[in-house]
C-alpha cells in the first residue's frame, strides 16, 4: 500500500507537493510508545503503521475461547457507524436511542417471563456488559438488605453472597470492591457447577443474595434454579428470612428461552429478583452491551436512582459510568426486531447441531473425556484421558500454528486436577469449521506422540549412558537436567532441519 506524503520546501510559503512513499518509510525510528510525538505524521501513515502492527492480532473469527459475537450483518454495521458519535447518557439530546433502550428492556423483560402487563414499563437498564450488570443487581441486593436490617435494629456490616466456586471473575470483583464476603461452594470432579444443597446449607441471615449460573463459563452447563429456588423458599420459611435469587444468564439468557422454553429458571421462580444477561454473547451485538432486569420497581431501591438535570432534563440513571456510546444499544435494537423469536431460535439450534458434530468429532477420537452436557450453552469443554506424555496446554499451544484460539485451564476449587479444553461456538462458527478443527487437532495429537515418542526414546538412550564397566566403575553418568537439555538440543535441531523456504 502506498500513501501520500504531504511535503514543502523549508522556509517556503508553495503548496505542498504530494509524493508516494511504502507506509513504512515512516517507521525508520521505534514507534512512540510512552511520550506523545512532537510531530504530527499524515493521516494515511497513521493508518498503515496501526493496521500494520493489528495484523498480529489474532483472527477474531477464530477465537474459540470467547462468547463475545464476532460478526454482524453489513447492515447493522452501518447502523454502529452511523451512531458512533452519539453519547447515549445525552437523553435529552438523543431521545430515539433512549427510546430504543427502552424497547429492549422491555422485550427482555417479556422474554424472561416478568410480571408486567403488556404495555406495563418493565424495570432494567442497559450496561457496558454483564459485569457492570452485576454490580448493579448486587449493590441493589445489598442496599435493601442494609435497609431491612437497619429497620429491625441488627447489625449489617457483614454481608455475603453465596455462589458457585465456578462463577465469572466479576463477581470476586463485586465482592471485593464493594467489602460483600463471597461463600463460594466448592466443586468436584464430574460436578462442576454449583450444587443447591450446599449452598443453601450455606446461607445464614447475612446473605444478601443467592446467585445462579445460567451457562457456567467452565462447562457451558446451566444451574438448577428451580431447585434452588424450591429449597431456598423452604429454609426462608423455617428461618423468618427473605434471602433472594439472582440468576447470572450472562451466556445463557439469549440461549434458554428459545432451546428449553419449558425450563424454569428466570421470573416465573417467585425468589428470582434480578437477572443479568450479555448482549454482546449471545445477544448476537459486538462487545459492549450487557441487560439487567429487575422482577418490580420494589426490587431496585430508589435511593440507588440518580436524577441528573444538567445535559437539558430530569434523567434518572443507575450506572457506575456515565458517558457510553449508543451504538451497541441501538445494534441490540437491530438483532431483536431484524431476527424476532424465530431467526434467534434458529441461529440458536445451528449452533446446538454444530457443537454436537464438534462432540462427536473430539469424541471418535479416543483420547478425550467430553465434560460440557448436551443441555446448556453450546460449547464443547474436553479433557485428555491421558495426560502423562502431554498435556491439553500442549494442544492449546500448537493449535495457535493453525490459527485457532482455544483456551485451556484447570478447574476451580476443589477440582484444581481437572484439565480441559473449551471451545466456544458462536454464530460464525460454521460445520466446515468444526470438521476442520478436529481436523487439526488429530494432526497436533500425532505429532505430539511423535516427539513424546522420541523424547522417550532420546531419554532411554542417556540414560543407557550410565552403564557399568567390566571393572564395576560408572561411565557417562549424566544428571537429569543434562538428559533433558540434550533432548531438548535434538529436538531444536530437528525442527531447523524441518524448515523450507522464505520466512
Amino acid at each position: 500500500m502506498v500513501v501520500s506524503v504531504a511535503a514543502t520546501g523549508p522556509g517556503t510559503d508553495a503548496e505542498p507537493v504530494s509524493s508516494t512513499t511504502f507506509a513504512s518509510r515512516y517507521v525508520r525510528d521505534p514507534l512512540p510508545r510512552y511520550r506523545m510525538p512532537e510531530r504530527s505524521i499524515p493521516r494515511e501513515a497513521a493508518y498503515q503503521i496501526i493496521s500494520d502492527e493489528l495484523m498480529l492480532d489474532g483472527n477474531p473469527r477464530l477465537n474459540l475461547a470467547s462468547f463475545v459475537t464476532t460478526w454482524m450483518e453489513p447492515e447493522c454495521d452501518k447502523l454502529i457507524m452511523d451512531s458512533v458519535n452519539k453519547n447515549y447518557v445525552d437523553m435529552d439530546e438523543y431521545p430515539v436511542t433512549t427510546e430504543l433502550q427502552n424497547r429492549c428492556v422491555n422485550m427482555i423483560a417479556h422474554l424472561f417471563n416478568a410480571p408486567i402487563k403488556e404495555e406495563e414499563t418493565a424495570i432494567g437498564v442497559g450496561t457496558v456488559g454483564s459485569s457492570e450488570a452485576i454490580m448493579l443487581a448486587g449493590l441493589a441486593f445489598k442496599r435493601k438488605w442494609q435497609n431491612k436490617r437497619k429497620e429491625q435494629g441488627k447489625p449489617c456490616d457483614k454481608p455475603n453472597i453465596v455462589t458457585g466456586a465456578n462463577v465469572q471473575v466479576c463477581w470476586e470483583k463485586f465482592a471485593r470492591y464493594f467489602e460483600v464476603e463471597l461463600k463460594e461452594v466448592k466443586l468436584s470432579e464430574g460436578y462442576y457447577v454449583m450444587d443447591p444443597v450446599k449452598a443453601v446449607e450455606m446461607v445464614d441471615e447475612n446473605t444478601i443474595c443467592v446467585a445462579a449460573i445460567l451457562g457456567s463459563t467452565l462447562t457451558g452447563e446451566f444451574e438448577d434454579v428451580k431447585l434452588l429456588n424450591d429449597l431456598l423458599t423452604k429454609k426462608n420459611k423455617e428461618t423468618g428470612w427473605d434471602v433472594p435469587i439472582h440468576v447470572d444468564a450472562a451466556s445463557g439468557g439469549f440461549i434458554a428461552p428459545f432451546l428449553y422454553p419449558e425450563l424454569e429458571w428466570d421470573f416465573r421462580l417467585p425468589l428470582v429478583k434480578s437477572i443479568n444477561v450479555s448482549g454482546h454473547k449471545y445477544g448476537l451485538v459486538y462487545a459492549g452491551v450487557g441487560w439487567v432486569i429487575w422482577r418490580s420497581k420494589e426490587d431496585l431501591p430508589e435511593e440507588l436512582i440518580f436524577h441528573i438535570n444538567y445535559l437539558g432534563t430530569d434523567q434518572p440513571t443507575f450506572t457506575l459510568n456515565f458517558s457510553k456510546g449508543s451504538s451497541q444499544i441501538i445494534a441490540q435494537y437491530y438483532q431483536l426486531i431484524r431476527l424476532g423469536f424465530e431467526g434467534y431460535k434458529n441461529i440458536m439450534e445451528n449452533c446446538q447441531e454444530n457443537a454436537a458434530i464438534l462432540r462427536e468429532g473430539i469424541a471418535a477420537t479416543g483420547r478425550f473425556d467430553v465434560l460440557s452436557k448436551d443441555t446448556g450453552v453450546p460449547l464443547v469443554a474436553f479433557s485428555l484421558k491421558d495426560s502423562s506424555r502431554f498435556s491439553v496446554f500442549d494442544i492449546s499451544e500448537n493449535l495457535r500454528r493453525f490459527s485457532w484460539i482455544v483456551p485451556a485451564y484447570t478447574m476451580p476449587a476443589d477440582a484444581e486436577h481437572v484439565a480441559v479444553l473449551r471451545v466456544v461456538i458462536r454464530e460464525d462458527f460454521s460445520r466446515s469449521l468444526c470438521e476442520r478443527l478436529v481436523s487439526d487437532i488429530k494432526k497436533i495429537l500425532h505429532e505430539l506422540d511423535a516427539r513424546a515418542t522420541h523424547a522417550v526414546t532420546w531419554v532411554s538412550t542417556a540414560a543407557a549412558a550410565a552403564v557399568q564397566a567390566d571393572d564395576g566403575a560408572v561411565v557417562g553418568k549424566k544428571s537429569a537436567l543434562e538428559i533433558e537439555r540434550e533432548v531438548a538440543a535434538r529436538w531444536r535441531n530437528a525442527v531447523n532441519k524441518k524448515k523450507t523456504g522464505v520466512c
